[in-house]
């Protein structure tokens, strides 16, 4: 298992395209992938959990990943919230 944290970079936020992205980055992976606020683990291949965040800029968020593809699950995760969804940071 691996366990790191993300923050969240560009200026609006976890909003809906970068949570779409989230959801796809995570999809391509058969490991079990969560991003956790506030005590609440959320499935970061689902949409709707991944908006429930309302993660706004400068929110760290925890990442738990396991599985067999857990590292370069975490590599792809980690880039996609360092690289500010490609929007402005």
């Amino acid at each position: 298992m691996i366990e790191s944290t993300v923050v969240v970079r560009n200026r609006a936020g976890l909003h809906t395209r970068p949570a779409a992205m989230v959801v796809k980055v995570a999809s391509q992976f058969a490991s079990d992938i969560y991003l956790v606020r506030d005590g609440f683990n959320i499935n970061a291949k689902s949409i709707i959990g991944v908006m429930t965040l309302a993660a706004e800029q400068g929110c760290e968020l925890g990442l738990l990943i396991e599985g067999s593809d857990e590292s370069e699950a975490h590599a792809a995760v980690v880039d996609l919230f360092a690289t500010g969804f490609g929007e402005q940071l």
